[in-house]
C-alpha cells in the first residue's frame, strides 16, 4: 500500500473577478494559480492491480531458464562391459533443487524435482523411467550389449512447484530438460580357451 498526498491551487479563468469567494488578483494572465494550496482528502489507494502478482505462465519462463543441474551417466561395471552381461546405468547427481527469484518486486522460490529419466545407451535405444537408478546390488535400469564400443547419455526432465511472497505452494505449469555429459566405454566379448590342466 502507498500513501498519495494530492494539492491543488485555483486557476484564473478569463472574465471571471473571484472563484469560490477568493478574489482574482488584478490583471492575472488566465491559467495563473492564485490563492492557497488545497490538500484533497487523505485516503488509501491499492496499487495490486498496477504490478500483480506474477502468473503461472510468467514463472514458467523463469524455470525453463534455471540453471538445473546436468545429471552425469554412471554405469557399471566401470571401464569395459562383458557382452552378454547386462550394463548397469544410474546418475549420482543432485534431483532437487531451490531457487529464489526476484520477478518485479515479488520473491518467488521454486523448489524444481527430477521427474523423468531417459537413458540413451548408444546402440539406439532409450529406457525411460522414473527414478535416478541404482547401482549394484539394487540396480533398476539395466542394458544388454553387442560388443563394441558406445556413448551413453542421459536426458533428466524437471518440474517444480513455487510460491509467491510465501503463499502456499502450487505446480509449475511445465516441464523443463537437461542433457547430462555423455560417458564412453567398450562391451568386449569373453572368449573361452580350452586349458589343459597337467600343463
Amino acid at each position: 500500500m502507498r500513501e498519495l498526498v494530492l494539492q491543488q491551487r485555483r486557476l484564473v479563468i478569463p472574465g471571471a473577478t473571484e472563484i469560490d469567494g477568493v478574489p482574482i488578483p488584478p490583471d492575472a494572465p488566465a491559467g495563473t494559480p492564485f490563492g492557497p494550496w488545497l490538500a484533497f482528502p487523505r485516503e488509501c489507494i491499492d496499487i495490486t492491480a498496477l504490478n500483480p502478482a506474477p502468473t503461472p505462465d510468467e514463472v514458467f519462463r523463469y524455470f525453463e531458464r534455471l540453471p538445473l543441474p546436468q545429471l552425469p551417466t554412471r554405469q557399471q561395471p566401470p571401464g569395459d562391459a562383458l557382452a552378454g552381461l547386462p550394463v548397469i546405468f544410474f546418475t549420482d547427481g543432485p534431483t532437487t533443487q531451490a531457487f529464489s527469484l526476484d520477478i518485479r518486486g515479488f520473491t518467488v522460490d521454486i523448489v524444481a524435482t527430477a521427474e523423468g529419466f531417459t537413458w540413451h545407451t548408444g546402440d539406439g535405444a532409450h529406457l525411460t523411467t522414473t527414478d535416478p537408478g541404482a547401482p549394484y546390488p539394487d540396480q533398476t535400469v539395466t542394458h544388454d550389449y553387442a560388443s563394441g564400443t558406445y556413448a551413453a547419455s542421459l536426458t533428466t526432465t524437471w518440474g517444480g512447484t513455487f510460491s509467491v511472497d510465501g503463499s502456499a505452494s502450487v505446480d509449475v505449469p511445465g516441464t523443463t530438460t537437461t542433457e547430462g555429459p555423455p560417458v564412453t566405454f567398450t562391451v568386449v566379448e569373453a572368449r573361452a580357451v580350452l586349458t589343459n590342466p597337467h600343463d
